[in-house]
């Protein structure tokens, strides 16, 4: 497929459109004709995992349709168990695919809609599917991009009236985390043992973590690479970034406490991040894109940028306890209120040098409002078990305990349609046994 035909991917954001497939038009789908995002999967009659593009409650399998040439695309990039060679063929491509696959299933073509033996064939069922991880990642890093989030831990635990510390509106703070402990939603996640400090003892103890949380954040993708030694400018960063997940840094904030000084978090972070499975695009989201909030003082010359760079993206989180069968919705916010911008965190990651790589994954840090019900983390809304939640199964949750499931999800809300994430969910298992 040329290059130019992912020119009039505009029009895939067309509120108008309507697919052949009637669940992508329900008004609640995540995944309606004019989000398209991009996932890896496997199925009961088809083991090998491949990309797909989730549509309404069906996945679209890219290999069928380069097979039958329905798509102009080499077939070996889609028979992959990751999304790394086909992000790394470029921008133009990404929007040439998904111009193409908006005809294919749009309400009023008939090319794949009455072809029944193909259609039979790249079409499977959500419910029929394994979703898996849909990037090998290279490289991760978390930032603290909130500045409520980041006032709320600063007061709670240094001085409520310079709970900033001096450099936070300076820079877009960040630290390298572990890129081998990122899993898909759905991987259950065994709580951690670790240093503990104890406020009445003199050494730390060796045991389970006994302040599980999570960390609502978003999670941007690298689709296109620089040089070591090159810094992405923060007007061009956008071009590098491929798509958007919904992504939890499981935290232990008693392990936290003890080891973060003097370098911040080590093992308290590492036992597990989890992320969405569909990987949502730029293209699909630049509908709900919005001014960021305003920045005092402003930033140093490369971290500027002209235009809107925020997103409007709904966000909840939802607590599920082993002994209840419904899930309670805890924490409500949007991505819109992060103070540092993914453009501003590329660029700045990249300014000394780092080199990025296609597959890796940068977390937003967590996203708090300004009230106790937009929280991103238990920390925050129980201030630090303090005030633990009220549960309507008349439980108290100060921090996550084992059998717990933690649900993210995420959409942006169109005229009659919304672009979802799906979602991003994990199970607390026990901690193992000290030995």
């Amino acid at each position: 497929m040329n290059a130019a035909n992912g020119g009039n991917w505009q029009r895939t954001n067309d509120p108008k459109l309507k697919s052949w497939i009637e669940s992508a038009n329900a008004p609640g789908s995540d995944f309606p004709i004019q989000n398209l995002p991009f996932g890896i999967f496997s199925d009961s009659s088809n083991a090998s995992r491949r990309v797909g593009v989730a549509i309404g409650d069906s996945i679209v399998d890219l290999d069928v349709l380069a097979r039958e040439g329905l798509v102009s695309f080499d077939a070996q990039l889609f028979a992959q168990a990751s999304l790394n060679a086909f992000i790394a063929t470029g921008k133009e491509q990404w929007r040439a695919i998904r111009v193409r696959l908006s005809a294919l299933l749009d309400a009023n073509n008939p090319e794949l809609r009455d072809n029944a033996a193909i259609r039979q064939k790249a079409l499977i069922a959500q419910a029929d599917a394994r979703l898996h991880l849909p990037v090998d990642i290279p490289g991760y890093t978390d930032f603290y991009s909130s500045r409520e989030h980041a006032t709320n831990v600063g007061s709670m635990f240094r001085d409520p009236k310079n709970a900033l510390m001096p450099n936070w509106l300076e820079i877009p703070i960040g630290y390298n985390g572990r890129a081998s402990s990122v899993v898909v939603s759905g991987t259950p996640v065994r709580r951690p043992n670790g240093q503990i400090k104890l406020p009445d003892s003199e050494r730390p103890i060796f045991g389970a973590c006994r302040k599980l949380d999570i960390e609502l954040e978003m999670g941007f993708i690298v689709g296109a690479g620089s040089a070591l030694g090159d810094p992405i400018s923060c007007e061009r960063a956008e071009d590098h970034i491929f798509g958007l997940v919904l992504l939890n840094d499981w935290s232990a904030r008693d392990i936290q406490q003890w080891e973060y000084v003097p370098l911040g978090p080590f093992n308290s972070k590492g036992f597990a991040t989890t992320i969405s499975p569909w990987i949502v695009t730029l293209d699909a989201l630049e509908p709900f894109r919005c001014r960021q909030p305003e920045q005092s003082p402003q930033p140093l010359p490369y971290l500027q940028h002209a235009g809107e760079h925020a997103f409007d993206i709904q966000l909840e989180v939802d607590l599920r306890t082993q002994s209840e069968s419904e899930a309670q919705t805890i924490s409500r916010t949007n991505f819109r209120q992060m103070y540092w911008t993914m453009a501003q965190q590329l660029a700045h990651h990249t300014s000394g040098g780092c080199n990025v790589r296609v597959g890796d994954l940068m977390g937003s840090g967590t996203i708090s409002g300004a009230t106790p019900d937009s929280c991103g983390s238990l920390l925050e809304s129980t201030w630090n078990g303090q005030r633990p939640l009220q549960l309507t199964s008349g439980q108290q949750r100060a921090f996550i305990e084992d059998g717990d499931e933690l649900i993210l999800r995420g959409w942006c809300q169109g005229d009659g349609y919304r672009v979802g994430f799906g979602a991003c969910a994990g199970q607390v298992l026990p901690a193992r046994e000290v030995v």
